[in-house]
Formats: structure tokens, sequence, C-alpha cells
């Protein structure tokens, strides 16, 4: 007899295999962009980090008595724009209030309309039709 998923993600009566498809779709083009997202952050993150090291790097130049170059990388490099009128915390911003904020609505939406909100019940059913009986797919 078939395994069925688990509750919490098997599919709803009456929802039909190009439905759970498509919600299936739906639901890993969102997870690309909570990928995207992360690597978004990452960008930040280690722009910022570099920024306060570069900072760290100037100061040492001024102790080691190199004002000057300290000087020209302070007006030049030192909390520059990542992008024209930007640092990089604008653009994750940005990049939320744009589109993550509507992808995750619409994700949602789908999933609430179609599959009575539950995630994933595609996978679910890919879990329930190559599950084994025995020690590692009890």
């Amino acid at each position: 007899m078939p395994r069925q998923p688990d509750p919490d993600h098997a599919r709803p009566d009456g929802v039909d295999d190009t439905t759970v498809e498509a919600t299936g779709k739906i639901g890993e083009a969102f997870e690309w962009i909570v990928r995207a997202r992360g690597a978004l952050y990452t960008f930040h993150q280690e722009m910022g980090r570099a920024d306060l090291l570069l900072g760290q790097g100037i100061d040492k130049l001024r102790e080691a008595g190199h004002d000057e170059l300290a000087d020209e990388l302070t007006e030049t490099w030192l909390g520059r724009n990542a992008i024209e009128d930007r640092w990089t915390f604008e653009i994750v911003e940005d990049f939320d209030r744009t589109y993550f904020d509507v992808a995750t609505a619409g994700e949602r939406r789908v999933r609430e309309e179609l599959v009575e909100g539950r995630h994933h019940v595609h996978e679910a059913e890919m879990k329930a039709a190559r599950r084994q009986d025995g020690p590692t797919g009890d």
C-alpha cells in the first residue's frame, strides 16, 4: 500500500494534480527568491565588514604617519555608496519593499486559496511515493 504524506502536508480533498504541481512550482520559485535575498543580505554584511576593516586600516595608516594616503582613502573609498546614492542597507530595504514583500504575499495567497495554506504538498507526495520501509525510510 502506498504511503501517504503526513496530515500537515497532505493534498486537500478535491485538489487536482495540476494545481498541486502549480503550487509546487510557485513555492519553488519563492524558495529561490529567499535564496537570492540571502545572497543580498550576505552582500550587505560583507560590504559592511569590509568598510569597517578599511576604516581600521586607514586608522593604522595614520598611526604609521601616512596621513596623506589615509586622507585620500577616506575621501575616495571609506563609506562609499555600493551603487549610486545607496549603501547596501538601502539596497536590501528597496528589494524587500519592491519585490520580496510582494512575492511573500503572492506565494501565501496561492497556498491559502488552493491547498488550504499547506506548505510543500508536492514534495510531501514525492517523499511518500519514494519512501522505503526500513532503517532509512521509516
